[in-house]
């Protein structure tokens, strides 16, 4: 990665699609030019539904022209949750959609943690996204089955009862070896929306085939494995895919496992549109095993990849998968309010660590994470 430049810096307009003017003109979309562009469609499970496998995470967009011209050409699963921008995000993203609404799969999530006050945030974000029902609505940042009580279970339920959600889930960041064989055998749950790129492997890969197989439907996010980039004008690959490529590669490659039914890739500008787009129009190639071997080596010690084996290790108690992720939406994806604003909610016995004080560090990543140097970044950005 060059300095600290945001995912928006990387891109350029120069990503075409076989459409006119996707990065120059915010006009609509004429019918000829949605005809022309290559969606592809997976059933989530067996919920019915069927959605692009290219979906729309809305956590960092700021401009709601960016998820109308998604709609527009054709892109129709978004994903949203009430804590999003100081729950402003729900209001963005509910206008935006409020002409397509019917022609979308909506999800949002809540962190409440009972379940009068998942049902208080549910009645919140219907009424901030303009919508009568959720097509999902998940438990958010889920990683074990003790953080799923039978009461929060149970709002889910009384949810989809009552008519306000149609499918109900949970998201987990690092949580999958624990949670998904859990929300099998629960047998209460319709989609998991869980971590899962390049970076990681095939060490997943069981995982997401036994709740596939199970008919959960699962929704891939952190496909781009904290957006770090390192740019190769001498690879012949990335010439061909452009400046971007390595991003564009990286969800390719979570396309190709067919356990995963969709995706929520995070756009802020008209150009990582139209390169996201791309993906589901591009066969993936060994070419791009050899960049993305390239980009896994220079992320390694930058990059957590939330396999939980941490945990509890630190001496001082600080969750360290959880401040490597806020780091990485500040140095991956150049969203600094965003990373400061989960760092500020750590308490403040946690906030005040600082790793350089320690003599040695308990915490040892197996895929090489340098956690001193990285905890010690977070707490001199955020502090």
């Amino acid at each position: 990665m060059k300095g600290k430049s945001s995912r928006r810096d990387f891109l350029t307009a120069g990503l075409s699609l076989p459409i006119a003017g996707v990065a120059s003109s915010m006009r609509l979309p004429a019918r000829s030019e949605r005809s022309s562009i290559k969606l592809e469609y997976r059933a989530l499970g067996k919920t019915g539904l069927k959605v692009t496998t290219v979906g729309f995470g809305c956590m960092v967009t700021s401009s709601g022209s960016v998820i109308e011209r998604a709609a527009d050409l054709g892109i129709n699963h978004f994903d949203t949750a009430r804590e999003y921008q100081n729950g402003n995000n729900e209001r963005m993203v509910g206008a935006a959609l409020k002409r397509k609404r019917k022609e979308i799969v909506l999800a949002s999530k809540t962190d409440g943690r009972d379940k009068q006050a998942a049902l208080k945030e549910l009645d919140t974000s219907l009424r901030e996204l303009g919508t009568d029902y959720l097509d999902i609505w998940y438990l958010h940042e889920k990683d074990h089955p003790d953080q799923v009580p039978d009461d929060l279970v149970e709002a889910l339920q009384v949810a989809k009862q009552q008519g306000k959600v149609r499918f109900i889930g949970v998201s987990t960041h690092g949580g999958q070896a624990q949670l998904i064989p859990w929300m099998v055998t629960k047998g209460a749950f319709d989609v998991v929306l869980t971590s899962y790129n390049f970076s990681m492997g095939a060490g997943l890969d069981p995982l997401l085939e036994q709740a596939s197989n199970a008919g959960m439907g699962v929704v891939a996010m952190k496909v781009m494995a904290g957006g770090f980039r390192r740019p190769d004008p001498n690879s012949p690959t990335q010439q061909r895919l452009g400046r971007g490529g390595g991003m564009l590669s990286a969800l390719k490659w979570t396309l190709k496992n067919p356990h995963v039914h969709t995706t929520i890739p995070s756009m802020t500008s008209l150009s990582q549109l139209d390169e996201n787009i791309r993906a589901m129009a591009e066969a993936y190639t060994e070419a791009e095993d050899k960049l993305l071997a390239r980009q896994l080596e220079y992320l390694t010690p930058l990059y957590c990849r939330m396999c939980g084996k941490c945990e509890g290790t630190c001496a001082k108690g600080l969750p360290v998968e959880d401040i490597l992720r806020f780091l990485a939406y500040a140095d991956g994806y150049g969203q600094f309010s965003l990373g400061r604003e989960r760092f500020k909610k750590l308490s403040a016995e946690l906030s005040q660590v600082r790793c350089r004080e320690c003599l040695t560090c308990t915490v040892s990543c197996p895929f090489g994470v340098q956690v001193t140097s990285r905890l010690s970044r977070a707490q001199e950005l955020f502090a």
